[in-house]
């Protein structure tokens, strides 16, 4: 039988390589959840992966439940598998470009959407189109966190000082053994309970190899907090950041 932990830790590691602040970002996130709508909240895990913040949002909300949502069939047989006996957690595997994705859900509205390091995957018009959803699912009075890569405009000096460090941080890791993106693909994919996901998800998204990125954009915190605005929620801000990272939170 697979340990499916085995795996969700594999993934932790491999996203901690290159986001080593990502469990600050989590808790940030879920304190603001916690801050507007409470202790009980029905969340929605947005391109949820492996399911990494379902699983910090039920740990710390033992009343919550979560809704995971994603298209890539490699990481929800993980998440799958992780919690394949927790009764306050699902998922869903669903196109966030298609227009009717949110009729694979179980719920109508959620008090929180919750999303990390995932948007910049989309172009700008289906980006605007997604928040534009949102804006509908989010119930009035909830909110949505989107954490993510949000590079700031017009300061290239700082921008290469922050990515020479980075680079060496992850060299230095690297060398202990540390796996990146590519590695972790491939490790999954020689996997017999893997191996079959894997290859649809190769067909899908392509050979991480190769760079899965190249069709996604990236914008400022200001064009995200604009761009919510103007899909219908009431209130956006940043509420966190780092040199390479920020979280958007945007209040329905």
């Amino acid at each position: 039988m697979t340990d499916w932990s085995v795996w969700q830790q594999s993934w932790d590691d491999q996203q901690e390589w290159y986001l080593p602040d990502r469990e600050e970002r989590f808790r940030v996130m879920l304190d603001a959840v916690e801050a507007v709508v409470g202790d009980r909240p029905r969340v929605l895990d947005l391109a949820c992966g492996t399911g990494s913040i379902s699983a910090r949002a039920l740990r710390r909300f033992p009343e919550a439940v979560s809704t995971g949502v994603d298209l890539d069939p490699a990481l929800l047989t993980i998440a799958r598998g992780t919690f394949a006996d927790h009764p306050r957690a699902g998922f869903v595997r669903a196109d966030l470009t298609d227009p009717d994705w949110t009729a694979a859900l179980p719920h109508p509205s959620y008090d929180a959407v919750l999303t990390a390091t995932a948007l910049h995957w989309l172009r700008e018009d289906a980006l605007r189109a997604l928040y534009g959803r949102l804006a509908q699912l989010v119930r009035p009075g909830g909110v949505f966190l989107n954490a993510d890569h949000m590079p700031y405009p017009h300061t290239p000096r700082i921008d290469a000082a922050v990515r020479a460090h980075e680079e060496a941080r992850q060299l230095r890791e690297k060398e202990q053994g540390g796996a990146d993106w590519a590695q972790w693909w491939r490790s999954a994919a020689e996997a017999p309970e893997l191996a079959a996901a894997t290859a649809e998800r190769y067909r899908i998204f392509g050979d991480p190899s190769e760079g899965d990125h190249s069709d996604g954009q990236m914008f400022s915190v200001d064009w995200h907090v604009d761009a919510l605005r103007t899909a219908g929620f009431a209130e956006a801000r940043p509420v966190w950041a780092s040199p390479n990272d920020a979280t958007v939170l945007a209040l329905r």
